[in-house]
């Protein structure tokens, strides 16, 4: 019931009030920097927290909009507090943008498979900061669920009825390839890392290499024809499904 009633309270304030932001960094010069940034134009209310179990208590007690999330934290670290939201019911759906020191590919691909909406590293740019910000949250507001049946320019699946057609054509795929377009699909633009699609995919069977993914998108992307296009690679992360 409490669950409920926070969830309404956020409706409302989407509605028409401040976007609220919860920053999870335990740098005060940073953290100041981007409570300024966003809260430039008053649209925002931003809230600073230091460290990660605070941060869970308060992103708990009332969900925000989005959660900015610095790694190196104390009490407990920022990838632990990612994972943690990600597997409360109430919380699993709030964006979240990691900004943090760590640049690494093995960093980027660890915090997306977290569940990181996104992941900016330092030094950053307060306008692309910005405009990142407003991507999640657009992409937050617009996609609250996902309906049985997809509906594109070429492609349309029905995933109840086990159906693909692409510009009216059906469209043979083997049980894998159905299953790795339907995931690609419910995630839409959404990085998802290889890793990550082997676990939610393939139920992640440690003989299989993530080669097998590549080999099944291309062979994906081979019957879709017009609407291939729409499975994008990004080179050393992973794939995104855009509309």
């Amino acid at each position: 019931m409490q669950e409920h009633a926070t969830r309404a309270a956020v409706a409302t304030r989407r509605g028409g009030l401040k976007t609220r932001v919860i920053v999870v960094e335990d740098e005060p010069d940073i953290a100041e920097l981007v409570r300024h940034t966003l809260d430039r134009d008053g649209a925002c209310d931003v809230q600073i927290v230091g460290a990660g179990d605070t941060a869970l208590r308060m992103v708990t007690e009332e969900l925000p909009d989005l959660v900015i999330l610095d790694l190196n934290l104390p009490s407990i670290s920022g990838t632990e507090v990612c994972r943690m939201l990600r597997a409360k019911s109430a919380t699993r759906d709030i964006p979240i943008i990691m900004l943090t020191a760590r640049g690494s590919e093995s960093d980027r691909v660890a915090g997306l498979e977290m569940g990181a909406d996104d992941y900016i590293t330092k030094p950053f740019s307060l306008r692309e900061l910005a405009a990142r910000v407003r991507a999640v949250l657009r992409r937050g507001r617009t996609q609250p669920e996902r309906p049985a049946i997809y509906r594109g320019a070429h492609l349309v699946a029905d995933f109840d009825a086990v159906d693909v057609t692409v510009d009216g054509q059906p469209i043979r795929l083997t049980r894998r390839e159905f299953e790795l377009l339907k995931y690609l699909i419910e995630n839409r633009n959404r990085l998802l890392s290889r890793d990550r699609l082997l676990e939610q995919v393939w139920g992640y069977d440690h003989s299989i290499e993530t080669r097998s993914v590549d080999v099944h998108v291309g062979r994906l992307r081979s019957k879709l024809g017009a609407a291939a296009n729409q499975i994008e690679t990004i080179v050393g992360l992973g794939y995104r499904f855009v509309d």
